[in-house]
This record gives structure tokens, C-alpha cells and sequence, in this order.
């Protein structure tokens, strides 16, 4: 009787036995060094984005604006989603992208980005004569693509560092440069030009709560 070695069945079993072994044995590590490579890559991504000197006064920022979002924001919001129809929070947003729209094209400009300066300025005239001040988002059915550009931006274009992190009361994380921009952008913004106090205080708090 030959021995069971000699039996080519067994040899092909043995065979892929040892080959699915073999394979098991390599599955965890590749997956160890494909989570190697991945951390060798990223660390100096995550390094670069963990400037944060003041990190103390940011963390109490961070904590006032977790409390003012649990306590206010998000039970208006929730209502605001929950008793608003789809068509009309669609139309809301609608009309306050056509107004960021203005200083997108000023950006545009000031980033020598002429042919989006174009289109942009397009979208604005399109969006607030046809689309009904802009309810109505005509212009992207026509082709007009909108982009986004603010004054933190530009400063970045311009060759400005973008400096420490930091945590805005309201609006969240930032970083230097663009806490800057946010004031500028602010400033341009042409709802800041209402007369009446009210209808603009009204108009931030509902765009706020659109966001």
C-alpha cells in the first residue's frame, strides 16, 4: 500500500491548505503596513493643520458655541426644517446664495480670476431679475456654474499665511487669515446696506438659520 503522501488527492489538498494558511497569515500584515504607509503619509498633513497656541481660549469658545447650539440653534433649526416646506427652505437658500454671490464676484476680481469674475456677475444679474431676487437659482440651468471664493481666499492667493488656529463664537473653527476675511466678507456683504435695523437683523438670523 503506497503511503498517503505518495496520493496525488492528498498532495492537492495539502497543497491548498498550506497556500490558504500562507494567505492568512499575510492578510494581517498587509493590513498592518498598508495602516503604516497611511499614518507615515499623513502625519505631516495632520502636523500642519494642529497650530493652536491659544488652544486654552479656543476650547472655551468651542465649549460657549456647543451650549449655544444645544440650547438655541438646534431647536430653531429642527422647527425651522420641520414646519417649512422643502420648496420654500429651497427658495431661502436660493436667495441668500445669489447674495454671496456678489462677493464671490468681487474675489473673482481681486484673484484675477476673470472668466469666473464673468460668470458669477452673470448669475447675480440672471438669478435676481428672472429668478425673482434670486428664489429661483435660473442660472445654473443655463449653464452658469457657481464657485466659491471669499476674502480668507484671496488672502491665501495673495500669499498670506493663514496663521493660528482658532475657534469664533458662532461661527466655529477657523484660523487668522480667514477670521479676518470673515470680517471683510461681512463688511461687502449688501444685506449689511438696509436701512431698516430690523429687516436686517431679521434677514441675518433667518440666514443663519438656513446655514
Amino acid at each position: 500500500m503506497r503511503p498517503l503522501t505518495c496520493n496525488p488527492l492528498y498532495r492537492k489538498v495539502d497543497a491548498v491548505n498550506i497556500a490558504s494558511a500562507v494567505s492568512s497569515s499575510w492578510k494581517p500584515s498587509l493590513a498592518f503596513s498598508f495602516f503604516f504607509l497611511l499614518l507615515v503619509f499623513l502625519s505631516p498633513v495632520v502636523s500642519a493643520q494642529t497650530y493652536d497656541p491659544w488652544r486654552e481660549g479656543n476650547q472655551r469658545v468651542f465649549a460657549f458655541n456647543d451650549f449655544f447650539d444645544q440650547l438655541l440653534v438646534r431647536p430653531i433649526a429642527s422647527t425651522y426644517t420641520f414646519f417649512m416646506p422643502r420648496v420654500v427652505r429651497q427658495g431661502v437658500g436660493n436667495f441668500f446664495s445669489n447674495v454671496r454671490d456678489v462677493n464671490v464676484a468681487v474675489n473673482d476680481l481681486l484673484q484675477f480670476k476673470f472668466q469666473d469674475a464673468l460668470s458669477d456677475s452673470g448669475r447675480i444679474l440672471i438669478n435676481t431679475t428672472i429668478g425673482v431676487w434670486g428664489l429661483i437659482d435660473v442660472a445654473s440651468d443655463l449653464g452658469l456654474e457657481k464657485h466659491e471664493e471669499d476674502f480668507g481666499q484671496t488672502l491665501g492667493a495673495w500669499g498670506v499665511g493663514s496663521g493660528p488656529y482658532v475657534v469664533l463664537p458662532v461661527f466655529g473653527a477657523s484660523n487668522l487669515r480667514d477670521s479676518f476675511g470673515l470680517v471683510l466678507d461681512t463688511v461687502f456683504n449688501p444685506l449689511q446696506y438696509i436701512d431698516e435695523p430690523s429687516a436686517k437683523l431679521s434677514l441675518f438670523v433667518v440666514e443663519e438659520i438656513d446655514s
